[in-house]
């Protein structure tokens, strides 16, 4: 099973990170409210960033990795 990391540009224009195993199902978690916490008031939110990786592990890894990135740098990696 593959598992993503993603980035999603709320409708503040803020960035929110996270990691799952199906973007599209977690894209309508979050704009449906039942989300991050973060996210909850900063609906609608689109998915702008999506990172296949090989398992769960590398996954949040890779999420720690993109949340310790500047705002411009997130913004390159999908830009």
């Amino acid at each position: 099973m593959p598992f993503y990391c993603y980035i999603v540009e709320c409708a503040d224009g803020t960035y929110y990170t996270g990691w799952t195993t199906d973007p599209a199902r977690r894209a309508r978690q979050h704009n449906a409210g039942r989300g991050a916490r973060y996210t909850r008031s900063r609906r609608p939110v689109k998915m702008v960033y999506i990172e296949e990786l090989p398992d769960k592990s590398a996954a949040m890894k890779r999420e720690r990795a993109i949340k310790r990135l500047s705002r411009q740098r997130k913004k390159d990696l999908f830009e």
